[in-house]
């Protein structure tokens, strides 16, 4: 009994922490974790209870998506009208609509045609179907960005995992997002990795992945003072793709807040009540 616990508690205790990198995985003949690097950590506006979108940010990351990233990713959940919010005025995001144009119909003739989008369409899908989006990528679909953000999961191990369902800890795709585009590099020294792929460390579901490395510095120009840098484009982006994901999420922090606030007042109305009540009872 004491050889089996001696033998089970060790490979427990590695399950619950998770941070074994693949490397160490390799060099024992087992399976390899990815990501094989941390994620790295950023300071999000809207990370914690009170926390708020840049607005700012927000528009530089659509900037972003719109000239580096709309060409192969899709965000068939988002339609023109939601950019309101990061503080575009009607007549700008007609303007955004017109550069696109969407499948619509069928028509009197019963045929499918194009049209100029408006603001109650939603941002088109590059490719007109998933073969063919795979067959243009290295037999790699580009994923959709609409909830990119929320399904991009990385658990940050024990015991920080226990500490992020008591903080609402959010941020996990935003900063893997954010790791991937920075976390391009060379293979080390042994590593080999299928061809026409690129080693990233910070990759989920391997050591590489089909995607080239699509940020690049002063690729895009800003309109404010904001640096043009891999660092700050994938800051931008990540941001903006957390608010596609969840545009909600401030009305949502707000509500639980006042709702936490108001349970409050009423536990304390019940305690002083009931303190009230039996205080004249004999006990």
């Amino acid at each position: 009994m004491k050889k089996l616990l001696a033998s089970i508690v060790p490979l427990a205790l590695t399950a619950m922490i998770g941070v074994a990198p693949a490397f160490a995985a390799e060099e024992e003949g087992g399976t390899p974790h990815y990501p094989i690097k941390p994620l790295k950590e950023v300071d999000w506006s809207f990370a914690g209870p009170f926390g708020t979108y840049d607005k700012g940010q927000l528009q530089r990351g659509l900037k972003i998506y719109v000239e580096a990233c709309s060409a192969c990713h899709s965000m068939n959940l988002v339609a023109f009208r939601t950019l309101e919010d990061l503080g575009y005025s009607e007549d700008q995001l007609k303007t955004l609509a017109a550069n696109y144009e969407v499948e619509d119909g069928p028509n009197g003739e019963g045929e499918m045609f194009t049209r100029t989008a408006v603001l109650s369409d939603y941002f088109p899908s590059p490719f007109p179907n998933q073969e063919a989006a795979a067959y243009a990528n290295n037999g790699a679909a580009p994923p959709d960005f609409s909830l990119l953000a929320k399904a991009r999961y990385v658990e940050r191990g024990f015991p920080q995992f226990i500490f992020d369902i008591f903080t609402g800890y959010n941020e996990s795709g935003p900063n893997y997002i954010y790791s991937l585009l920075t976390g391009y590099q060379e293979p080390p020294a042994g590593v080999e990795i299928p061809e026409g792929t690129y080693y990233n460390p910070y990759f989920i579901a391997g050591p590489a992945l089909a995607m080239a490395p699509p940020l690049s510095d002063e690729l895009i120009t800003y309109d404010d003072e904001a640096p043009e840098t891999v660092e700050q484009y994938a800051k931008d982006v990540a941001a903006f793709m957390m608010w596609a994901a969840e545009p909600h999420m401030e009305e949502r922090k707000h509500t639980g807040f006042m709702v936490i606030i108001f349970l409050a007042i009423f536990a304390s109305l019940m305690f002083l009540t009931k303190k009230s009540v039996f205080a004249s009872k004999e006990h």
